[in-house]
């Protein structure tokens, strides 16, 4: 098991950027592959961004490709989304997450405590 936690969550204007970090402990973080999900008010909790363990896999929910990067860095434990373009919808509370078999498998079963993102018009 991992513990992960956020930072880095706040209110932005729309078309500002928000960079998240996550913060994992243990000593094997490289070999686990990192998530960020969001979930808005009333909604289900939806997978934003992946990345493998050693960064050379990404993948992106199609309403923000081309506005967010995940990236990690494995020397630091450290996992971060660079939010751009925000929109009002992005508004949600974002999770990082931990998977020991992403990409190759969807099993995220770690999760960090969530960090609040608003985007005001």
């Amino acid at each position: 098991q991992v513990q992960l936690v956020e930072s880095g969550g706040g209110l932005v204007q729309a078309g500002g950027s928000l960079r998240l970090s996550c913060a994992a402990s243990g000593r094997t973080f490289s070999a686990y592959g990192m998530g960020w999900f969001r979930q808005a008010p009333g909604k289900e909790r939806e997978f934003v961004a992946g990345i493998s363990w050693s960064g050379g896999n990404t993948r992106y929910v199609d309403s923000v490709k081309g506005r967010f990067t995940i990236s990690r860095d494995n020397a630091k434990n450290m996992v971060y989304l660079q939010m751009n373009s925000l929109k009002p919808e992005d508004t949600a509370v974002y999770y990082c997450a931990a998977s020991r078999n992403y990409p190759t498998r969807f099993d995220f079963g770690s999760w960090g405590q969530g960090t609040q993102v608003t985007v005001s018009s």
